[in-house]
């Protein structure tokens, strides 16, 4: 067609030069057809030198046909979108597997139900997928508007396979997000434990709550750790009913963890704001675990102090500085997220700080064996005051626990001494074996 219309434009332009003086009848017989055609007419240059702009024209004339000869031919072309083209270009993508769609019902047979998706074409659930959602297609009318997976697009017929029960799935995890997002809380009933924690269900997906994530009155306070013991605390909690909030959501995984700390959030926050650090508060040890002592400071508000707080020497297991039940003093050193951190050792005077007076690098110093790690051995030149004596000294370990024993006094060196980060190293002076 393109080139139809070019042929004629170049027949126009040579009548017109060769007959510049005829001019073009205005006036056509009854039997004169009269076309109107658009069409680009060519390009001419405008201004001097190399990369000026083009300058489009257009040429018109008028296409007739009659008894008489043609004078002169013009071509005006005008084009319209069309119907399909405006949907196409304003039409959402065509859903794919796996996306969530949602239509009212147009058909309910014995074995399939028929949902409209336009403008895309008509949903079915038929198969395993109608078997596996009988229940609720039961109560489906036409009309109703339901939401449903994209499980194939390959269908023999054109339509779109559907599933009720993966958008059912996906739809959950969905909320399980929302519920996270609001921290919304859940009264749900605990169906099992195990050593780890319980397991809870939510809308038929079991989920996990580990036993660190439980309130301080469900938590064990099991003296020795055991884990059997812990086990059975956590099994009276079973067929109860407790406040949780979602933490985790992973479809993928099918992993749902809750905690139960996210329901006394607030108020806890609201509680711990009137201590500041710094200061010294009573309370009663209700647990003592590998890794520190939890104290009750008030209803519902507990503080926990390290290991690492409990003493300035070395303290190997809490058991043996504290009992459950019994009443202590300790010193606040942080309040954060609604949590209270403890000390014991900061209510004693830090024995590096009178160490800062007595010894210096190089000086010899005499100390007591207390502990052995991977690095190599840990002496006490006095009570709070320790560092290590390195195993590449002694070539192996084997060597350095043949030199060294525990509980006795030996000659070091201090070659290392930084009162004010608590560090020191020494190096044994003695006879090596």
């Amino acid at each position: 067609m393109f080139n139809k219309i070019k042929a004629s434009l170049s027949h126009a332009k040579k009548s017109e030069d060769s007959k510049s003086d005829e001019k073009i009848d205005k006036t056509v017989e009854d039997t004169k057809v009269t076309t109107k055609v658009t069409a680009k007419a060519g390009e001419t240059e405008t201004g001097e030198g190399a990369g000026m702009k083009k300058k489009k024209s257009r040429k018109s004339a008028t296409v007739t046909k009659s008894n008489a000869p043609k004078k002169k031919v013009a071509i005006v072309v005008e084009e319209k979108p069309t119907v399909m083209g405006t949907l196409t270009a304003t039409a959402k993508n065509p859903p794919i597997i796996g996306d969530l769609v949602e239509g009212p019902v147009i058909a309910v047979e014995k074995a399939a139900v028929y949902i409209d998706l336009a403008p895309f074409g008509t949903g079915i659930i038929y198969g395993r997928e109608f078997m596996t959602a009988r229940d609720v297609i039961k109560k489906i009318n036409i009309g109703d508007v339901i939401a449903a997976k994209i499980v194939d697009t390959a269908h023999k017929d054109g339509y779109y396979e559907l599933s009720l029960k993966e958008a059912r799935t996906a739809l959950i995890w969905s909320e399980a997000e929302t519920a996270i997002r609001e921290k919304k809380v859940l009264e749900l009933p605990v169906k099992e434990a195990n050593k780890g924690g319980l397991l809870i269900e939510w809308q038929g997906i079991m989920g996990f709550l580990p036993a660190s994530q439980l309130k301080a009155e469900h938590y064990p306070r099991i003296a020795d750790g055991d884990k059997d013991k812990i086990l059975d605390e956590l099994k009276k909690l079973v067929g109860t009913h407790i406040g949780v909030s979602i933490i985790t959501a992973d479809p993928k995984e099918g992993k749902l963890i809750f905690s139960e700390k996210g329901s006394e959030q607030k108020e806890k926050e609201k509680i711990v704001s009137k201590y500041e650090v710094g200061d010294e508060v009573d309370g009663t040890v209700t647990g003592v675990v590998d890794f520190g002592v939890f104290v009750k400071l008030e209803e519902n508000l507990e503080g926990l102090i390290h290991i690492s707080e409990i003493d300035w020497g070395l303290v190997e297991d809490p058991r043996q500085f504290v009992k459950v039940g019994q009443k202590i003093r300790a010193k606040i050193i942080e309040v954060k997220d609604g949590k209270i951190s403890l000390s014991l050792k900061q209510l004693k005077a830090n024995p590096w700080t009178e160490a800062a007076k007595k010894y210096k690098k190089d000086m010899a110093v005499t100390g007591v064996v207390i502990k052995f790690n991977r690095h190599g051995a840990l002496a006490s030149i006095e009570e709070g005051v320790a560092g290590l004596v390195h195993v590449s000294e002694f070539g192996s370990e084997e060597k350095l626990r043949k030199t060294l024993e525990l509980g006795k006094t030996y000659s070091f060196k201090i070659v290392l001494f930084d009162p004010k980060e608590q560090k020191m190293a020494l190096s044994f002076t003695g006879e090596k074996k």
